[in-house]
């Protein structure tokens, strides 16, 4: 097997290979780095490559095979990291301008501390929308992310980069942040499997924040197992997120292999049946067909649920900026900053209604999980538009694209639920497109052997896009 043909292989899989002796750590670093500099100045993925770092991790697990010491579970799999998480040594840019001013970040995010210690080969930094407040990928400093499955059409944001990433093959795991559905979209563009967990769930220690009260971090992969393993390996409290759970570690293990019998699962209607094209469409009857789902379920005001999200990141993505803006208004991307300007205008009486309404909405949706173990939706109501397109005609309505992106993700983070977005290729469609699987808090365990079964029946999958095609 050649090292281009195992770079494909998902993390699980190079690890495998790893420590069966068929090939060293050095060699996939050097394999994984060379990718880089082939692809990257097409996919755009990377703004910082850490090529001496994964060089030096690569040594020291041959080192350890060598002397026959027990080998980590991702020994050897190449991750990056969306730029917003601190790399020790690597100026923490947030997708920025003004960022990138700073010095270099004297120590790692937690979660990259905890992926080397799962063995994981960390290649670098990833490319980003603007302080993460974007749903399309193009970042206005960097350059757009450019989808690997058709270079002229977007990733996804605001973690393009972890979406182009995984997809084009440079990495095997990448991890994003995730407010509004900044995992979940890239997911849905890029045809990768990406995972947000409960809020709280995993640590965002020494990352840089966008709404504190909405972040959630986690990861975009190949493969079911491949999303399993990471999210194990990065579990558990830290002092420094103080929104991190001290709740006891549930790593899900073989638990995604458990299959769905006895669960309840049901599509959601209402909200999450309008808007939507045909090829969107195609998709959620694609997975429920897979499952055998026919059940409906309705999650009650949810496009209330959307507007609420919005005035909340708005308000306190304007309060974490306000000094950046009085500052250094004109290094902002002007579509970011005029957000970020309105946030700041916002009436204080609305943003309190918003908080009101969010505990409410999370009321009702427990109220919903009382009847379904369940909820499938779509991740997006179309499959990525072409670079640049600025509208969208949904429901025969033209709407500024941007924001619609998120139409059916926002509703959902809004309260902190889990969800896997699970990769689809309906029949006729030359791009991939994701149906979120939601579950109660805490629940990972479920949305994964629901993401597993469709993975295994054949019916979801995130292949390396075949590159120059």
């Amino acid at each position: 097997m050649s090292l281009d043909t195992l770079l494909d292989r998902d993390a699980t899989g190079i690890a495998a290979a790893f420590r069966a002796g068929e090939t060293s750590a050095a060699e996939i670093a050097e394999a994984a780095i060379a990718r880089i500099a082939a692809r990257n100045p097409v996919l755009n993925a990377f703004t910082d490559v850490t090529a001496d770092r994964a060089r030096s991790a690569a040594a020291a697990l041959d080192a350890m095979r060598a002397r026959g010491d027990a080998l980590p579970p991702l020994a050897a799999a190449p991750f990056a990291v969306k730029n917003l998480f601190d790399i020790a040594g690597v100026v923490t840019r947030a997708g920025s301008r003004i960022n990138r001013d700073h010095p270099p970040a004297g120590s790692d995010a937690t979660l990259v501390v905890r992926m080397e210690a799962a063995g994981a080969l960390l290649l670098g930094g990833l490319n980003m929308g603007e302080y993460a407040y974007d749903f399309t990928g193009e970042n206005a400093h960097d350059g757009p992310s450019r989808n690997p499955h058709d270079t002229t059409r977007m990733t996804g944001g605001s973690s393009g980069g972890s979406g182009g990433a995984v997809a084009g093959g440079l990495a095997t795991i990448a991890l994003g942040s995730d407010t509004n559905g900044s995992i979940r979209v890239p997911s849905s563009f890029c045809g990768t499997f990406g995972l947000k967990p409960t809020y709280g769930r995993l640590s965002r220690g020494h990352s840089f924040p966008f709404v504190t009260s909405l972040d959630h971090v986690g990861p975009l992969a190949r493969s079911v197992r491949d999303l399993a393993a990471s999210y194990d390996a990065m579990l558990g409290p830290d002092a420094l997120d103080p929104g991190c759970t001290a709740r006891a570690v549930e790593p899900v293990g073989q638990g995604f292999e458990g299959g769905i019998a006895g669960l309840r699962i049901a599509r959601l209607g209402g909200w999450f049946a309008r808007h939507r094209m045909a090829e969107s469409d195609a998709a959620l009857d694609l997975a429920c067909a897979g499952l055998g789902v026919t059940a409906v379920a309705e999650l009650p005001e949810a496009e209330r649920a959307r507007g609420a999200a919005f005035l909340i990141t708005m308000a306190e993505a304007a309060e974490l900026h306000l000094p950046r803006l009085r500052g250094r208004p004109a290094d902002f991307d002007p579509a970011v900053r005029d957000r970020l300007i309105a946030g700041a205008l916002l009436p204080a009486g609305w943003v309190q209604t918003a908080q009101r309404f969010r505990r409410w909405f999370a009321e009702a949706a427990a109220t919903v999980f009382e009847r379904h173990d369940v909820l499938l939706a779509p991740a997006t109501p179309m499959s990525a538009p072409p670079l640049g397109t600025q509208t969208v005609t949904l429901d025969g309505v033209e709407l500024p694209l941007r924001p619609n992106i998120g139409v059916y993700t926002q509703p959902i983070s809004f309260i902190g639920l889990p969800v896997v977005a699970v990769p689809l290729w309906p029949a006729g469609q030359r791009m991939p497109l994701a149906v979120q699987v939601i579950v109660p808090a805490w629940r990972e365990d479920l949305a994964l052997r629901v993401a597993r079964m469709l993975e295994r029946d054949g019916i979801a999958r995130a292949p390396v896009a075949a590159f120059g095609a």
